[in-house]
């Protein structure tokens, strides 16, 4: 098998003659350019202060190391000498990982945003060295294409607007800045309510892909927060159509080429309606939000697919994405050899070279591969012999037309996928991106949480453990505080919003699967920490960077639920939750501030704040409390606790206070001191809004108890 490309040494194979600064970054995407003839800066002061001794603008470009159009920029532009000396002459030079600075990458976004109408990677920015942009695009090849600038006519143009137009530069880089300050103020004294999610709803469904699932009809994303808040809504108003659209979503997406049908895990997204074909790229985030997304439909529905989705997302990260310190790894990229998706095709001969006659006619059928090919080349539109994998026919389709029994069709396919697996790891494998992110890893961490106790899957608990003890002894410094970078022995910078929302959702999480109050006493510690660091004591919410970091423009707050979660999103959701785990009413009023900062923009676009909508149906209500008092190893505790994973109930906290935990459980949820075990068994007690049930150790009567109280409270409003 090829080696992986994970190490430094290997940024260094495509090297054309010179090293630049980023050649001393631990960043993967700063070391893949630190070959390139441009002469580099990683952000920092000796990259300005050059700019104003120099009196030259800024050329500020940022990626990361697994985007395809990173890519193709890099080798059309930065690694050609003549954009080089162009951009040598007239500028200083700054490459950012926009992954590794989130609070930069951010900022300039919305500049792009504001100035085109539209964003993406790679983001090019061009500033005064006071950091004011006047010059915002994408990706922009050497050569002007149609309407599209290019490098080499743009590097002059703005040279000389530079030289002899400054004037008007800097009159355009103040209003946007002003712009951007503007953004950052948003207050409200309103609270959101359910208008809110109803709007959500609707927004989504007039969106919503009828034939093929997903939203809109070109282009998709996963986007998992959406699907999640479409079955909570379905659970709290019975509206069968949000059912609808999260199961035909989650059904199609894993039918379609964007799942790795060989050796499993999600691509980026698809670049089709149907779902067939993926940007390759394979990043963590999607993989833990998409993990939470199938347990929670199983959960729902009981439908073994999705189970089985879930199951197999695991298998991936467990196999491919996790290090042997326990952290989670960040992505794997769409590119090998150069070509997009080349590691994942597969050509109806190869296939029937690798596979027995029967197995391989039932795989081809299975997999949807035709002797032409469905993947086109891009240049030309002519197909190219190749096959994204995708479930072709249904296992029922197929015995009709074999006349083979479906034990033996379902036997014969999955030796087909593991000699196919087997095949394709002798391949060279797309490139590693082998950082570890607090936040994402926080994300991964609360997914494995979930599907551990709600599949059954030790394994997975597990790994989320082991993901919690690598934060806690490689990305925390000597103060409590988190740090958002791991690579190479080697942490930092200093943790933004979304590793302390991130992570602590990861031990709340965790807490609710293991019962340990040790998570619980962490999440509470770092979310003290969070409010302490990131709140906007003005406006509500929280910053995105703390208030003694690096003020770049402006101090930025993000709501806005993109591919990711925004970090306010998840911080209220874990301000709501910890309230009602640990009857702090102090923290109910830090959620409810929160809320307020999301008031306009969730009544205007609520269907870009989906996870927001998530968190505000469970602070809405009705939620339920559950403490289960008994020994979590006795066989009833466990009876009790199996009954509540099988049901779904999403709006609920579950805490176990037992003999063992007893001391500290009390100390972080005072309430739990009076809530004992009734002649020795396992005991439920259940509220909603401070109505309690009478305790019972009887499983239908608990269960029978939630679902009485809920509807009791609904009905009540």
């Amino acid at each position: 098998m090829e080696p992986r490309i994970e190490n430094n040494e290997a940024y260094t194979e495509r090297a054309i003659g010179t090293i630049n600064r980023l050649a001393s970054e631990k960043s993967p995407y700063l070391l893949q350019h630190a070959t390139n003839p441009v002469d580099w800066f990683p952000w920092g002061d000796e990259a300005f202060e050059k700019a104003r001794k120099e009196d030259k603008p800024i050329f500020l470009s940022i990626g990361y190391s697994t985007c395809h159009w990173c890519h193709v920029m890099e080798h059309e532009s930065f690694e050609d000498d003549q954009v080089a000396a162009l951009l040598n002459k007239s500028f200083v030079s700054i490459k950012v990982d926009r992954e590794e600075r989130p609070d930069i990458d951010h900022i300039y976004m919305t500049v792009c945003q504001l100035l085109t109408g539209s964003g993406g990677w790679p983001l090019t920015i061009i500033m005064t060295p006071d950091k004011e942009p006047f010059f915002a695009a994408t990706y922009i090849p050497k050569t002007a294409h149609f309407s599209r600038p290019g490098m080499l006519s743009l590097i002059p143009a703005v040279a000389d607007a530079w030289k002899n137009k400054r004037a008007q530069l800097l009159e355009s880089s103040s209003k946007i800045v002003k712009a951007l300050e503007d953004l950052s103020k948003v207050s409200s004294s309103d609270e959101p309510g359910e208008k809110a999610l109803h709007l959500g709803f609707s927004q989504l469904a007039e969106r919503f892909d009828h034939d093929f699932g997903g939203f809109g009809k070109g282009m998709k994303f996963p986007t998992p927060h959406q699907l999640v808040f479409l079955l909570r809504y379905w659970n709290k108003t019975g509206q069968e159509g949000a059912l609808e659209m999260a199961e035909k979503t989650l059904t199609a997406m894993r039918k379609g080429g964007i799942f790795d049908h060989v050796g499993f895990g999600f691509h980026r997204y698809s670049t089709d309606r149907h779902w067939l074909v993926p940007h390759f790229e394979k990043m963590l985030y999607d993989q833990a939000l998409l993990l939470y997304a199938y347990t929670e439909a199983f959960q729902a529905t009981k439908n073994p697919f999705y189970k089985k989705t879930a199951l197999q997302i695991g298998e991936y990260v467990l196999r491919d994405m996790t290090s042997p310190e326990g952290g989670f790894y960040s992505a794997e990229d769409a590119d090998s050899e150069g070509e997009e998706g080349k590691f994942y095709f597969f050509t109806a001969s190869k296939i029937r070279d690798l596979l027995d006659k029967k197995t391989a006619d039932l795989a081809l059928l299975w997999f949807g591969v035709q002797s032409a090919g469905n993947f086109e080349d891009e240049a030309s539109g002519r197909l190219t012999g190749q096959n994204i994998l995708h479930e072709g026919l249904t296992l029922d389709s197929i015995a009709s037309k074999t006349n083979l029994e479906l034990p033996e069709i379902q036997a014969l396919l999955e030796n087909a996928r593991k000699t196919l697996f087997e095949a394709r790891e002798k391949r060279t494998r797309p490139l590693l991106d082998d950082k570890i992110l607090t936040d994402w890893n926080g994300l991964m961490i609360g997914a494995l949480a979930v599907a551990g106790r709600v599949l059954g899957e030790p394994e997975f608990l597990n790994a989320a453990k082991n993901g919690v003890q690598f934060i806690r002894e490689n990305l925390t410094d000597g103060e409590g505080h988190l740090l958002h970078r791991y690579r190479d022995g080697e942490a930092g910078p200093k943790g933004y919003l979304d590793d302390y929302a991130f992570y602590v959702f990861g031990l709340i999480e965790l807490f609710e699967s293991t019962y340990d109050p040790e998570y619980l006493e962490e999440a509470i510690h770092l979310n003290d920490t969070m409010i302490d660091l990131f709140q906007d004591q003005t406006g509500g919410g929280f910053y995105l960077s703390a208030r003694d970091a690096e003020k770049v423009l402006v101090r930025p707050k993000e709501l806005y639920d993109g591919a990711i979660p925004s970090g306010n999103s998840v911080a209220f959701h874990n301000l709501a939750r910890l309230s009602r785990i640990t009857g702090n009413p102090a923290i109910n009023d830090m959620a409810v501030s929160t809320a307020r900062s999301f008031h306009r923009d969730a009544l205007t676009q609520p269907s870009s704040h989906s996870f927001f909508l998530s968190a505000l149906d469970f602070a809405l209500g009705p939620s339920v409390e559950i403490v289960i008092a008994g020994d979590p190893d006795s066989d009833d505790t466990r009876a009790l606790l199996k009954a509540l994973d099988e049901d779904y109930s999403p709006n609920r906290v579950v805490v176990v206070r037992s003999e063992k935990n007893i001391k500290k459980l009390v100390s972080l949820a005072p309430y739990t001191a009076s809530q004992v075990m009734l002649d020795r068994k396992a005991t439920a007690y259940v509220c909603v809004r401070q109505s309690c049930s009478f305790p019972t150790t009887d499983l239908k009567t608990m269960l029978g108890h939630v679902h009485t109280k809920l509807e009791q409270e609904r009905g009540n409003r």
